[in-house]
């Protein structure tokens, strides 16, 4: 473990192409503060906008929350590994200095997902990032308003839940959003020309930029950012996604995101595997409440099949939606704390990627 550095673990899925679009994050150790104040916050950016000068990295968007932070970045030397090694490794050490603290700060290795650059994928990214202030529960739009929302079950938001939403997002200082929809004006490091170019309106491009944001939100359009993702590392077509199987080399012992890239699991395949592990069929544990059995079959398909939840409610032979996101959040908890159950999840998911 490096000083400042990263919790050791499985090695996550890198795939360094050369001007390759990527949505990044890092979070903060057992989800701690990464930014105590606004001094931190600075120095964060600070050495954000020094990567287009040491690695060439383009920064098209940013925002900064209290334990974590996204960007969006374009590599045309792929160097997001070292780039991202020296942003964070650079911040770590700084901030333990500052506050006088020793060990690490991030949780784990940053997360990227590449984005296929032709199209609106990367335009779509920036609207999920740009919205992380308003995603709280504070203004109806914690996690389970939103999973709602994904399943088409939600209330529309109320016209002062929008006031307020929109006030969030128009005020955040800590965002590139402000930038982006003519509200402040743009570091010297950040390139906005991009992505203002794709939003497709007449206009000045500030000002469609803004309307295409805020409308969204005044409309409530539920978001379907991770719902897209391939493997949970690949966000663009299907094509783009079976481009990037073909030329990502790794050990996919020590890369499960690559196995689940190359081909998901279905359904019907999460089910024989925890049948064999059981002992019993799926009909004689599905409807049993709370069960372990049936609450990993529905995580697992919830994060490798790639399944709405109203998707998996009908496969699971007819669950209500509140049934199905209840049963995937308990296993959620479960699997933080029994290390017996990781273990049948590992076991599982090692089965059925041999399927």
């Amino acid at each position: 473990m490096r000083e400042g550095g990263r919790v050791q673990g499985m090695r996550p899925l890198r795939v360094n192409v050369a001007d390759g679009w990527y949505h990044v994050s890092s979070r903060g150790l057992n989800r701690a503060a990464l930014f105590c104040d606004d001094r931190d916050r600075v120095q964060r950016l600070e050495l954000l906008g020094e990567l287009p000068e040491r690695f060439g990295v383009v920064v098209h968007a940013y925002v900064l929350m209290t334990n974590h932070d996204h960007s969006l970045v374009q590599t045309p030397r792929a160097n997001l590994s070292a780039a991202m090694q020296w942003l964070n490794d650079s911040y770590a050490v700084w901030f333990n200095r500052r506050h006088g603290r020793l060990g690490p700060v991030f949780t784990r290795p940053y997360g990227a997902i590449l984005i296929e650059g032709q199209g609106s994928w990367a335009l779509e990214a920036s609207r999920y990032l740009h919205l992380n202030p308003i995603r709280v529960k504070r203004l109806g739009l914690g996690k389970a308003e939103r999973r709602q929302a994904w399943a088409g079950v939600a209330s529309p938001p109320s016209a002062e839940q929008i006031a307020q939403r929109l006030r969030r997002l128009r005020a955040y200082r800590w965002s590139s959003y402000r930038a982006y929809a003519g509200y402040g004006s743009a570091p010297r490091w950040l390139t906005r020309a991009q992505l203002w170019g794709r939003v497709g309106e007449k206009g000045p491009a500030a000002t469609a930029y803004r309307r295409w944001i805020e409308d969204g939100v005044r409309e409530g359009v539920a978001e379907d950012f991770w719902q897209r993702l391939h493997a949970g590392v690949v966000l663009g077509s299907k094509a783009f996604a079976e481009g990037v199987r073909r030329v990502v080399k790794g050990n996919r012992r020590e890369q499960p995101a690559l196995r689940r890239l190359a081909s998901p699991p279905s359904f019907e395949a999460v089910v024989a595997a925890m049948e064999r592990a059981r002992g019993e069929p799926w009909a004689a544990f599905r409807d049993r409440h709370g069960d372990p059995g049936r609450d990993l079959v529905l995580w697992l398909a919830r994060h490798r099949c790639g399944l709405t939840l109203a998707a998996l409610g009908a496969k699971a032979g007819g669950m209500d939606y509140l049934t199905v996101s209840k049963a995937v959040t308990r296993m959620e908890q479960r699997l933080h704390a029994s290390r017996a159950l990781r273990g049948l999840r590992a076991n599982l998911e090692r089965e059925m990627s041999n399927v």
